[in-house]
């Protein structure tokens, strides 16, 4: 596996690998790496010659009052399991590498960014579309992999794929769950034994949401209340949003029925904030997205 640091020399390593012929994986991280990623990574591998990975933890994608200051790290395990799943090349770029003195450039996709996370996180957006839009450049992948953990952000990278014709495919990777359905974060190490086993409300939300769905149910706000009231039983729970809305504009819809619908959740477990969700189709629908985006 080579490593980098600098944009220079990793866009020399790539543009050979493209050069020969070869094509190229890129899956960004934020490192604290775990199977969410790996399977990004499989994925990656099993479409592409190269796999380039980057671990960056952008500073602009946080908040004042967020956990920019404890995000999880532990460089030394991200090499190694890096190394393990046969990545080819490892970006790990400095804060001064992605913005240099006298930067001031963003990229804003507003009318996707401003719903759900965007309405909780303001500006959270902004910074990931901007070195979303940075990474892209410096890599210039023919494919880029996003989990569908982060619907609204995979939705976002789409969007500023196509409008600002990058010649890379945005390809998104169903959610990894552990074995009792939560899904796979980083975030997941902050909970205790008690909060962690509180955590899984939201895929017994999602299950419960799906077997209303199933069973002919297609009232969005009879829907809400019933998840709303099963989320608000577990201890430690805190909800911050329960949202029905439509998968590629992400406006609510009041009724279910005949059409694909995004259920989106945000839920607190103690101090933890976790996020989750799924596509619901009710019987003949298929449940399935748009194709993969390339600008």
């Amino acid at each position: 596996m080579r490593t980098f640091q600098k944009v220079g020399p990793l866009r020399a390593f790539v543009r050979g690998i493209r050069a020969e012929g070869r094509s190229v994986g890129f899956v960004p991280t934020m490192g604290a790496l775990h199977e969410g990623h790996i399977s990004l990574f499989r994925r990656a591998k099993s479409d592409c010659d190269l796999v380039v990975v980057s671990i960056f933890v952008n500073p602009k994608q946080f908040g004042p009052n967020e956990d920019l200051d404890r995000y999880p790290t532990d460089i030394q395990r991200d090499l190694q399991i890096a190394s393990n799943e046969s990545v080819g090349a490892l970006f790990q770029p400095d804060v001064d590498e992605i913005y240099p003195a006298g930067f001031q450039t963003v990229v804003d996709v507003p009318a996707l960014s401003t719903p759900l996370e965007g309405a909780h996180r303001p500006g959270h957006f902004q910074g990931v579309a901007t070195v979303v839009t940075k990474l892209l450049n410096i890599v210039r992948a023919d494919r880029v992999y996003f989990g569908q953990k982060d619907y609204q952000q995979l939705l976002i990278v789409e969007r500023l794929v196509r409008d600002l014709n990058i010649a890379t495919e945005v390809v998104s990777v169903p959610t990894a769950r552990d074995e009792d359905g939560l899904a796979l974060s980083s975030r997941n190490v902050y909970l205790s034994p008690t909060e962690r086993s509180s955590a899984t409300i939201l895929f017994r939300a999602i299950r419960a949401a799906e077997d209303y769905v199933e069973s002919g149910g297609c009232n969005s706000a009879d829907l809400h209340a019933k998840l709303t009231e099963l989320i608000s039983q577990e201890p430690g729970a805190s909800i911050e949003y329960v949202a029905l809305v439509d998968p590629e504009e992400l406006s609510p819809v009041d009724s279910l029925e005949g059409r694909l619908t995004l259920l989106a959740l945000a839920v607190r477990i103690g101090k933890t904030r976790l996020i989750d969700n799924t596509l619901l189709a009710p019987p003949g629908v298929p449940k399935a997205r748009h194709r993969n985006s390339r600008g």
